[in-house]
């Protein structure tokens, strides 16, 4: 059986939970997240816990970690919410907020826009070197943190490029001729 999905997820106060079949709602300070999980899984309130229970089937293993840790998600995404920080390497790089979008000059010759979607929100620290993506659903903060990364991936020379803070970046050695061979 699945040790994952064997624990209860503890409701903290002022979060709300309601179970509609194979629906759950989770309504929090930070905001709301609804989403469907498989309807051979039992999920219910039982005092101020979700429990999740699988019919004895091999098939619902996996399953099962998985729909009580999607539902642990929400519960934090409502409570305390998601961020992923990044950094833009590389001289002349910077990014800068204009309203609610996020604009990037990474070596391009326009700079990028990218606009958020519902329920992400973007923080530009003074720097303009670090940013940071934050949102109630994880999925959704770690999707558009990486389409955000996309737009110009680290190079592996010189590291220059947009990545997550904490990255380890590979690095190559460059040309053997510029080290200082005879000539």
């Amino acid at each position: 059986m699945s040790r994952v999905g064997k624990a209860p997820i503890n409701i903290p106060a002022g979060v709300k939970v309601s179970v509609n079949g194979n629906s759950v709602t989770v309504k929090g300070p930070k905001g709301e997240l609804t989403r469907s999980f498989d309807p051979n899984l039992t999920i219910a309130t039982q005092d101020s816990q979700i429990v999740v229970s699988r019919p004895d089937n091999m098939v619902y293993n996996a399953l099962h970690g998985l729909t009580r840790a999607l539902i642990h998600n929400m519960v934090v995404g409502v409570t305390e919410g998601f961020k992923k920080n990044l950094e833009v390497e590389g001289v002349g790089y910077r990014a800068e907020l204009q309203g609610k979008n996020l604009v990037l000059s990474v070596g391009y010759s326009h700079p990028v826009p990218i606009e958020p979607p519902e329920g992400i929100a973007f923080v530009v620290e003074k720097s303009a070197r670090a940013f940071s993506v934050e949102g109630v659903d994880r999925q959704l903060v770690g999707e558009v943190a990486a389409r955000i990364r996309a737009v110009r991936p680290p190079e592996p020379y010189k590291g220059k490029g947009v990545h997550f803070v904490g990255e380890r970046i590979r690095r190559k050695a460059g040309k053997a001729g510029k080290v200082g061979g005879a000539k």
